[in-house]
């Protein structure tokens, strides 16, 4: 395992759209580690393959539900509306007012290839749709009302 770089606006590849991951094999699971050592030593909320300058459609979310591994995810329904702030690590210094969905129904794959689904509400679905924007090019900032500087 090892902490990877992550990836500052301005780097074009997070204004990519991922690939699917068609292999399910070690390299995969190699990345997905990584990205959780990267995750815990930036003390975030979540991190998506692109922002580690990786074009595959990998998440990682660790959230008070827990730790969770999205592999070609795909919101199949959202409900409701909530505003709050986000900030995110590849747009250091900053946070922006942004609504999303209040829950979320998502199917994706774990790292071994079996296809899952989860509902995700309140913050979880905040972040999940968060980490899965990053899959498609889009950052918060994309989506904000607002964005400010945040004093470190």
């Amino acid at each position: 395992m090892a902490i990877r770089n992550v990836v500052q606006v301005g780097d074009d590849i997070l204004r990519k759209k991922c690939f699917e991951v068609e292999n399910f094999d070690e390299k995969l699971s190699q990345l997905l580690d990584d990205m959780k050592d990267t995750v815990r030593k930036e003390d975030g909320a979540g991190l998506a393959a692109p922002q580690v300058g990786v074009l595959r459609r990998v998440v990682v979310v660790d959230v008070k539900e827990g730790f969770y591994e999205f592999v070609n995810p795909v919101i199949v329904e959202a409900k409701g509306k909530q505003t709050g702030y986000e900030g995110c690590l590849s747009v250091r210094g900053k946070r922006g007012v942004v609504t999303r969905p209040l829950v979320v129904k998502v199917e994706y794959s774990d790292r071994k290839g079996k296809r899952k689904k989860l509902v995700a509400r309140g913050f979880f679905a905040r972040a999940v749709c968060h980490e899965l924007d990053h899959l498609d090019g889009i950052l918060y900032t994309d989506r904000a009302e607002t964005v400010e500087q945040v004093k470190e």
